[in-house]
């Protein structure tokens, strides 16, 4: 008499067997190991992108976004280490949105607001002058105004807000970025 996992045995090898055999097919997005058997890993690759000053008015809240959202960017390229010599150029525009989400009906002041980046950049090859890649990409993020009696809590909110943004801009650029040099599309 078979037991009654007996037809699910060699189902379960089979899969095993093919398991096995795909998994050294797989590699880390950031890993050290490089890429389609040349010697330069993606961290190479990505540490060689330049990222110039963005150009934004001076003096205003998008121009420290600009800077934060850069030096935020930039850490994230290079891991925190040097910067390799630079095969590829970043030019980034920023434009930046506020709007009132939740308004108190008795004082008329906003008690809820969305804070917004809408970001074009554009990977330009160093050699030929030439963009390889272009997109756009956002982030939203919302913050409270603790009411009248707390003013500098809703420019500390605002502030907060700009920084979590400039994070989400720069995280999605630095995917896009990697996307491009593991697949070159």
């Amino acid at each position: 008499m078979s037991s009654p996992n007996a037809p699910r045995l060699p189902r379960m090898l089979l899969a095993m067997s093919l398991a096995g055999l795909t998994a050294g097919c797989f590699q880390p997005l950031y890993g050290e190991r490089s890429i389609g058997g040349n010697s330069s890993s993606i961290t190479d690759k990505l540490s060689a992108v330049e990222v110039p000053p963005l150009k934004t008015p001076n003096g205003t809240r998008l121009a420290r976004v600009g800077a934060e959202m850069r030096d935020q960017l930039l850490f994230d390229l290079t891991g925190g280490g040097p910067q390799s010599a630079s095969l590829y150029r970043l030019d980034i525009q920023l434009n930046s949105t506020l709007l009132q989400v939740i308004v108190d009906i008795n004082s008329a002041r906003p008690e809820i607001q969305n804070y917004g980046i809408d970001a074009v950049y554009a990977l330009i090859d160093n050699a030929t002058g030439k963009p390889v890649i272009k997109g756009t990409t956002f982030s939203r993020v919302s913050y409270n105004i603790p009411g009248q009696q707390q003013r500098f809590a809703g420019d500390r909110g605002l502030r907060d807000a700009e920084n979590r943004a400039a994070k989400v801009i720069a995280d999605n650029i630095r995917s896009r970025l990697a996307s491009y040099f593991t697949t070159g599309t």
